[in-house]
């Protein structure tokens, strides 16, 4: 059995699809799909179910697939070490990240860490094509992602290890006619009835919005789903409804007002994760000390 075999295997397994798993390995198809052929015929047994729509895996394809994660992992961690020998990182950081970080910068982030070690290229994935925070941590479990951004209010999973790195409050943003506009503070009660603009189920953000509307036993009618925090904020622009979004997504603005609603938990938490099961590699712990600096020089 090969790495190459086992690289193939994984990527197919991944992306369910043999022409992402040859694009995601520079490789051609056919050799992608050869070197499957020969992993099956090596191990005596069908690891894929293969169909015109989508590629799955067999029950021994499910067997194989974490072994072989550990494998890769292994042999990751090999390199790490001969490189950190020779004075270097070297590899690829997969990081998963939500539309919005608050007070943490991340194209920032990524330019100092690229300055900081340009042999590592990093490949980012955001929520809004990922499906939210539970979407990135499930990234994580399969081994898809290093490391991510992501918000989980409550209890979090047991498929990843978070740490917390900042809350960023939920403020109510209403055009400026709206008869809570002359407030500085409202109640969450004063919002039944109101038409919302949110996050999609899963997100963080939403789900923040969620806990304070039962906690205080009110429903709550959501119109519009958006994925991204200045869409919000052009949609409450509109008169389309109103939001709770990030502190600080609005600035300076003739036609909006926010509120702090001081009667509901509100804070927006933002952690980073990063797999419970796997150790991360030496990209992925330079890019934790390098978010842990980044903080500090901001606090």
């Amino acid at each position: 059995m090969e790495l190459r075999q086992l690289e193939c295997f994984v990527a197919v397994a991944e992306e369910s699809s043999f022409t992402r798993a040859a694009a995601r390995l520079h490789l051609v198809q056919s050799t992608v799909s050869a070197t499957i052929a020969a992993l099956e015929k090596e191990l005596a047994a069908p690891l894929l179910v293969r169909t015109t729509r989508r590629v799955s895996l067999t029950d021994a394809g499910l067997e194989l697939l974490p072994k072989a994660r550990v494998a890769l992992d292994a042999v990751r961690d090999a390199r790490d070490v001969v490189h950190a020998v020779r004075g270097g990182l070297r590899g690829t950081l997969r990081i998963g990240t939500m539309s919005s970080l608050g007070l943490i910068d991340l194209p920032a982030l990524l330019g100092r860490f690229h300055r900081d070690h340009p042999e590592v290229s990093v490949r980012l994935a955001t929520a809004a094509s990922c499906g939210g925070s539970p979407e990135l941590i499930t990234a994580l479990a399969e081994g898809r992602l290093d490391l991510a951004f992501v918000s989980i209010p409550g209890q979090g999973p047991a498929a990843a290890r978070l740490r917390h790195l900042t809350s960023t409050r939920l403020d109510l943003v209403v055009p400026r006619e709206h008869p809570l506009a002359g407030r500085g503070t409202a109640a969450i009660s004063d919002l039944a009835d109101e038409p919302f603009i949110d996050f999609p189920s899963g997100y963080g953000n939403r789900a923040v919005t969620d806990r304070a509307f039962t906690a205080a036993g009110l429903r709550r009618h959501v119109t519009i789903e958006i994925t991204d925090i200045a869409a919000g904020v052009d949609f409450v622009r509109n008169r389309l409804g109103l939001a709770l979004l990030p502190r600080g997504a609005v600035g300076p603005d003739d036609d909006l007002t926010t509120l702090d609603i001081a009667d509901a938990d509100l804070d927006w938490p933002i952690s980073l994760a990063t797999p419970a099961e796997r150790t991360p590699s030496a990209a992925a712990r330079a890019f934790e000390r390098l978010v842990d600096r980044h903080l500090a020089e901001r606090s």
